[in-house]
């Protein structure tokens, strides 16, 4: 079981290892929801992100004979540079096993912290593969797995967080938001918050396409999700860990499910208005905000900002996504009307003043006034979208929206 005591002797273990992290009131979220706002920033943590505390309290409590037979670990990243800085911390040899869609920052990441202790190994598309591949390894190699959240003494170190939080408080909590992947953040702050301000309302946040908790839960068993989006990647698994289960069903109220394009939307928030990088899953809590905006009117909130391992070359494909959520970017179809000045046409009373074409794709590039192209527009407003459509339909363009059919969609654009 993991208990109340476990995590206290997990805080002295880690009182000289983990940097305590800040518990800031932010004045914009603050603003926007008329309420208390604090973020408990694990993004400014050693590793960037509070996965070190399970790792290193993991590792440290494992006999010294395991020790020198090196340990084996899967991540998506970040539990993996925990695992890292701990293999350098305690001269301890690791193989991390990590997806082959990692991000390449992630990657730079773990063998910077693990310098010469740690190889990487590039394994399958998702967490799920990386891990079945790992435990194999570990299996073969009898070497200790440091599970990145299924184990009573990670969890126990990322229970420390909650210490934390309600160590820095200075008044009673009415919601706390905690992010969720495998569960094993979740798992030690319910135990804490339980026992020691049991008054508040735990919100667990998983991204909307990889919901294995919140399914979980409702299923009343463990339940492995056929397939995931893999975008939020530090937090997106099939199944959650079944001693976490175990734990969240009983003690979150809530599991509440955030729309990866407005995890989007957040991120670019966060950068543009407030300095703050994070990761998409650093980013499900406050996401989360604004889903729950009624209910936390007036009341003391905490959302735990989980990590800001973010790779720089997906900023495109986050700014996409957030521009889709929004109802500002629009891909169309289009066949062009076969005679002059179709496309001229399209531009001078199609468009609006603020629209600008952000993709444009002939198929036939022999004549580009005739036959289909593919068009992606970006709008200031998201009511002109039906402005467009009304205008396409009384010009008599033949189109067909992309964005509502992801097969054509796939294929035309990638």
């Amino acid at each position: 079981m993991v208990t109340l005591k476990k995590i206290e002797k997990a805080h002295k273990a880690l009182q000289k290892i983990v940097f305590h992290t800040p518990l800031m009131k932010n004045v914009n979220l603050s603003d926007r929801y008329a309420s208390e706002i604090f973020l408990k920033r694990e993004d400014l943590q050693l590793v960037r992100s509070y996965k070190l505390r399970g790792a290193y309290n993991k590792m440290f409590h494992l006999t010294t004979f395991l020790q020198s037979k090196g340990v084996v670990c899967a991540s998506a990243g970040n539990h993996a540079q925990g695992v890292a800085y701990s293999c350098n911390l305690l001269n301890v040899k690791g193989t991390i096993f990590m997806p082959l869609t990692t991000p390449k920052q992630k990657i730079k990441q773990v063998e910077l912290f693990g310098k010469h202790w740690v190889d990487v190994v590039l394994k399958g598309d998702t967490f799920d593969d990386a891990y079945l591949e790992a435990v194999e390894f570990a299996t073969q190699t009898k070497q200790a797995f440091i599970h990145p959240f299924d184990d009573e003494m990670v969890i126990a170190g990322q229970g420390t967080v909650a210490l934390e939080i309600l160590e820095d408080s200075v008044s009673p909590i009415d919601y706390l938001f905690v992010p969720i992947g495998g569960g094993g953040l979740a798992a030690g702050m319910c135990t804490v918050f339980k026992a020691l301000s049991p008054k508040t309302k735990i919100i667990g946040v998983e991204p909307f396409g990889a919901s294995s908790m919140k399914n979980s839960i409702y299923n009343g068993v463990n339940t492995t999700l056929e397939k995931i989006d893999k975008f939020v990647d530090g937090a997106a698994v099939k199944r959650v860990g079944e001693l976490t289960f175990e734990i969240c069903k009983d003690k979150l109220d809530e599991v509440i499910l955030v729309p990866e394009g407005l995890v989007c939307s957040t991120i670019l928030s966060l950068y543009n208005e407030e300095a703050i990088v994070v990761e998409p899953a650093g980013a499900l809590t406050i996401s989360a905000l604004n889903l729950c905006a009624p209910r936390i009117k007036g009341k003391v909130v905490v959302c735990v900002v989980s990590g800001s391992n973010n790779d720089i070359m997906r900023t495109e494909e986050i700014k996409e996504r957030s521009l889709f959520y929004e109802g500002l970017k629009h891909y169309f179809l289009i066949q062009f009307p076969q005679r002059p000045g179709a496309l001229r046409l399209f531009v001078t009373e199609v468009l609006g003043e603020n629209d600008d074409i952000t993709y444009f794709q002939f198929s036939k590039k022999n004549n580009r006034e005739s036959g289909p192209a593919v068009v992606g527009i970006e709008l200031k407003e998201k009511n002109d979208f039906e402005q467009i459509c009304k205008r396409l339909e009384n010009l008599n363009f033949n189109f067909q929206y992309l964005n509502e059919n992801q097969a054509l969609f796939s294929q035309l654009i990638g």
